[in-house]
């Protein structure tokens, strides 16, 4: 595993021990960041089910200014602030160790707004269309932030959630991905 591309591009990335996380693959990564950018100018980045850390690290390398990772794993926190420590900025990483939803309501009392998220959770716990209806009634995300949604390829997500429209559905073996664009009252729908 390593970064794929931007500042950290080529630097290696520990994956967490054990069987408890499934890390997104570099192809797959490199795939999605094709999509989603591949560089950002600034903003910040939600990673509510860091595992690594890995997607969060790629964000900020290829040019988002902050991110706020989270996992509930001791094991998977350890090794984020390992791999963010490769870094050498860890002032543009915040990191917790707390479960999802509690999490969501922490940040909506810290008033943040987040460009782009990542919702990778375990299969067997997805609670994705009631975690992004908290995360947009509780105005987490800004106009026009992109979320991206890994899944099993049995998982069918609404092509609506809130505000947020599906734009992209991807199939990478055992898994989808599913991409959607938050549009608030007012905004353009973008390309």
């Amino acid at each position: 595993m390593r970064v794929i591309s931007g500042e950290y591009g080529g630097r290696k990335l520990k994956a967490v021990p054990g069987k408890n996380t499934r890390p997104t693959t570099d192809k797959v990564k490199e795939s999605l960041f094709n999509i989603i950018g591949p560089y950002f100018d600034g903003g910040t980045c939600l990673d509510l089910f860091a595992g690594s850390g890995s997607l969060a690290i790629e964000a900020v390398s290829r040019g988002m200014e902050h991110a706020v990772l989270i996992d509930k794993d001791l094991v998977a926190i350890k090794t984020i602030k390992e791999n963010i420590e490769m870094t050498k900025e860890t002032s543009k990483f915040e990191v917790f160790r707390n479960e999802a939803n509690r999490s969501i309501d922490v940040l909506i009392g810290r008033k943040k707004s987040f460009d782009l998220l990542f919702l990778d959770p375990p299969y067997l716990e997805q609670e994705i269309v009631q975690q992004l209806e908290k995360i947009m009634t509780g105005n987490l995300l800004a106009d026009k932030a992109l979320i991206i949604c890994e899944v099993s390829r049995k998982i069918d997500l609404p092509t609506t959630i809130g505000i947020a429209e599906e734009f992209r559905t991807e199939i990478y073996g055992a898994s989808k991905v599913v991409l959607y664009e938050v549009i608030k009252e007012g905004g353009d729908k973008g390309d």
